[in-house]
């Protein structure tokens, strides 16, 4: 079968106590919306078989477009949460970095359950599973997981060998792809398309 993993598309910034202490759970900017849409354009011709999707907002904003153009009913999963999902606010990767934010330099180290995230070791023991499950629902099936960039990290780290938890920063929309077989083979086709926000199919 093929695992589609997709990356929510761009969120709303929630900065630290704009929500009062609540957990955060942001829907698309209007530039994330229009990522979402280039995306389900792109995937049309592939006939996905199911389209399966965090809880969480982004991820569900992301995951409608693609599931009507490929004329199926969204699935949640609540396992695809994010390893951050309990945290009072999203700022983007990009951001952090460029301003050497304390939470950038968490998240990379791996010290997540400062900023309401769970430990890396037990955000895997909960990630890979769940999406080995949803391989072994599908056989010979093509399968759309809209998730998030950890969620990403940890599954193609685990197939690749990799033991950093968090190794390469999946695009907003984003794409990546793995081949598996019945008898248990996983291979990494691709990793973070991005053309589909820029081009289309037909060259356009």
């Amino acid at each position: 079968m093929e695992l589609l993993l997709i990356r929510h598309a761009e969120p709303v910034r929630v900065g630290p106590g704009e929500t009062g202490g609540q957990p955060v759970d942001p829907s698309l900017t209007p530039r994330g919306v229009e990522q979402a849409r280039r995306l389900a354009r792109w995937l049309r011709p592939e006939a996905i078989d199911a389209v399966l999707s965090s809880p969480m907002r982004r991820a569900l904003e992301t995951a409608a477009p693609i599931a009507a153009a490929s004329d199926v009913e969204p699935e949640i999963v609540e396992g695809l949460v994010e390893y951050d999902a309990n945290a009072d606010h999203y700022i983007p990767v990009e951001e952090m970095r460029v301003n050497r934010d304390d939470r950038f330099v968490a998240m990379v180290e791996g010290r997540w359950e400062e900023y309401g995230g769970e430990r890396p070791e037990v955000f895997r023991a909960r990630i890979v599973p769940a999406l080995d499950a949803i391989v072994q629902r599908f056989p010979g099936g093509r399968v759309a997981v809209v998730c998030h960039g950890g969620v990403i990290n940890v599954y193609l780290g685990h197939l690749l060998g990799i033991e950093r938890h968090l190794w390469f920063e999946p695009g907003y929309a984003s794409l990546s792809r793995v081949a598996a077989s019945r008898l248990g083979h996983r291979s990494v086709v691709s990793l973070n398309e991005t053309g589909h926000l820029v081009g289309r199919r037909d060259g356009a």
